[in-house]
This record gives C-alpha cells, structure tokens and sequence, in this order.
C-alpha cells in the first residue's frame, strides 16, 4: 500500500491512444491493416463492433462512433517498409476520411542548390536575440541564408549553470561550433568522458554524432555554422552518454569528429596577404569538404598599405563566411554587374560578419592589432586570383 494515500503501489500501467471515427469500421478496419500494417488489439461488444482498437508504428488508434462533427485528423507515418509506403503515393486517404501522410524513413538529405550573395551582418544592427531550443538564445548571423544552403547562428547562454538539454543529434552536411567566450562543458558519442570547451575552442559535429549540452559558464557565446540552414534535431532517448568508449577515428556519415584546442594551435600563413591563421583540422576531419581556422594580422600590424599589401583578389568556392572575433577591419569590394551590386566599403568590429560570394573581387584593409576573424569555408582549400582594381 502507498503510506500516504492507501492506495496499491503496483504501478499502473498507462498508454496514449489516437481517437479517430470509426464508421465505416469494417472498411476502416481493413485498410488499417492490409494497407498500412497495423494490427487489431481490440474490437467490441462481440455481437455489434463499433469500437476497435489498433496498433502499428509505434501508435495505438482506437476507432469508436463519433457525433459527425469530430475531425478525421491525419497520421504521418514515417516507414522504410515498401508494403506501406506502396507505389511512391505520398498521402491518402482511409475510408473514415484520415489523411494519412507516408514518408520515407530513408529520404536523402535535401540541400537547397547554390545560391550566392553577399551578406555583411552587423552586429549593432540585429534584430534582436530569439529564444531557440533548450532556453538557449539565438542570432542570425547569415541573413538569407544563401538560399537556405547555409546557416550562421550566434548563441549565447547568459550566466552559468546546467543547461536542459537533452542526448539528440542532427541530419546535416556540416556543422561546427566555435566557443567565442565563456565555456561550455559538453559530451559526444564514443569521444570518451565529458569535456570543456573554452574560448578559442571549436568542434566539428559530423553528420549524426550523438551528444548533449550539460551545463555552461561566465556568459558563454558560441558561433554555430550549419549546412542545410533547415536541418533536422532528433532526440536519442535509447543511447546514455558518455558511452564509455573513445574512438577520436570513428567514423560518422564520412566526417570524423573534431576537438580542437586553440592552446595548442600552430599558426601558419593565411590565404590573404599579411595574415597568418591556426587551422582546427575540420578540413582532414571532413576530407576537403569543409575547413574552418582563425586569423589574425602576421605580427599585429597596425593596417595595410593598399593596393600592394592587399590586392583585391576573388574566389570561386561554395562558401566562404568571416566573423570578427576582435578588433576591427575594413571590407572592400568591387562593383559587380551580374548581381548589381555597387563597389563598397565596410568597417566591421567585433560581433560582425561577412559572406563573400565567388567572383566579387575584395580585400581587407586598416586592420587593428588585436584583428582575430573566424574563417569557415566549403571547400577547405580556397584558392584566391588576384583582381586588377580600377
């Protein structure tokens, strides 16, 4: 007995179920399980059905008399078994009058096609911040979204403490994540014991990794870039992380995952004149299909004497995204006729970012010592041709 309320302690055992008209029952009935592969569970009273109760993928349907006025609704059911999903129809209708969506369990990932444009987001025009998944707080940072193929969020979580997130993962082309201030203290799928992420940090989250947020600290802010903009999170309530195992060469859908710590970076010669970088090893991780890396002025040059210094050079890669981790730079950039676009000047500061499209001849320019850019580019490697300026 419950010491507080008398009561049986045996738990009761509880379970959901969708109501739907049943009439014409026998019809229904049958289309339920012949063409969808439910079962029946239940059918009552034994001398006139009018109630009956089924079961199937994952769902309990229970189909009784309805007063006429009761919405036949509609059930999406998401299957790899060709006996449901049938001749390739995408919705029908059962004799009760449902609407049943069929989708396909294996339905390939969609990237919208290549849509390029020049995006300069500044930091001190936003919009303001939205409240995303788990309470965390979001800004776009890729206004437009290059036609929905790629998104920029800016995340930050104020204070410090256990954040509600939960095990989940996404359906993506890439993704990474760059820790820009505080820290944050997360867990990945077979990549060992929890870890902290600190300012400077980055990792790459390759295609289905499974892993959760468990708690931040001193006003965690983080850059997310994504590929599609639009892209799955699904909950994993089956997996329990850590998992006890660390394989750092596990593969996920072709990427390996990344942890790269900024305290032991190398800095190398930039693709741009008088800038140096540290690579975070998301171009091998991903083979070529995407890198990231930080910049900075090779020495803390004050600026560049243009045009020698810096020449106006262009790109013909899918991608490539800059965000001003710290000081100040000038973005320059020529007119171009194709998209009618005017020749431009734009002094950027911290917060701020840049999506430079193939083509657009461009350079930096007055760039401040304390110069830090976040580079995120599909592919890795970008090669840069020279421009001649008028």
């Amino acid at each position: 007995m419950h010491p507080s309320t008398g009561h049986s302690s045996t738990p009761l055992t509880s379970a959901g179920q969708v109501v739907l008209p049943g009439a014409p029952l026998d019809q229904t009935i049958n289309f339920f399980t012949t063409r969808l592969g439910f079962r029946v569970d239940a059918i009552f009273p034994a001398d006139a059905p009018s109630v009956a109760v089924l079961s199937g993928h994952g769902l309990t349907v229970r189909l009784q008399p309805s007063d006429g006025q009761a919405s036949p609704g509609t059930l999406r059911l998401v299957s790899n078994d060709p006996l449901v999903l049938g001749d390739g129809a995408h919705v029908i209708v059962a004799p009760n009058g449902t609407r049943i969506e069929l989708v396909d369990a294996d339905t390939p990932l969609i990237v919208p096609p290549v849509a390029q444009d020049l995006v300069v987001c500044k930091a001190s025009d936003d919009s303001g911040w939205g409240v995303g998944r788990a309470g965390m707080q979001y800004r776009d940072i890729i206004p437009g979204r290059q036609g929905g193929r790629f998104i920029g969020s800016h995340i930050r979580i104020p204070g410090s403490g256990p954040v509600p997130d939960y095990v989940h993962y996404h359906r993506v082309r890439f993704q990474m994540i760059y820790c820009r201030t505080g820290w944050v203290r997360l867990v990945y799928e077979d990549q060992g014991e929890p870890f902290v992420l600190r300012a400077g940090d980055c990792v790459l989250q390759p295609p289905g990794i499974r892993h959760r947020v468990l708690d931040s600290g001193d006003d965690l802010e983080v850059i997310e870039i994504g590929c599609p903009a639009e892209h799955e999170t699904l909950a994993d309530h089956d997996i329990a992380l850590p998992t006890g195992r660390s394989m750092p060469g596990r593969d996920f859908g072709g990427q390996r995952f990344v942890h790269h710590d900024a305290s032991t970076a190398v800095w190398h010669p930039w693709r741009m004149v008088g800038f140096e970088h540290r690579d975070t090893g998301i171009g091998a991780a991903t083979d070529g299909l995407a890198g990231a890396r930080v910049a900075r002025p090779v020495g803390g040059r004050a600026s560049f004497d243009a045009p020698i210094d810096a020449p106006f050079v262009s790109h013909d890669a899918e991608f490539v995204f800059l965000f001003v981790l710290s000081g100040s730079v000038t973005f320059e950039h020529t007119a171009d006729e194709v998209p009618r676009l005017a020749a431009g000047r734009h002094e950027l500061v911290a917060g701020d970012t840049v999506v430079v499209p193939a083509g657009l001849a461009h350079r930096l320019t007055d760039c401040s010592p304390d110069l830090e850019l976040l580079d995120v580019t599909l592919p890795d490697a970008v090669e840069l041709t020279p421009v001649a300026s008028d």
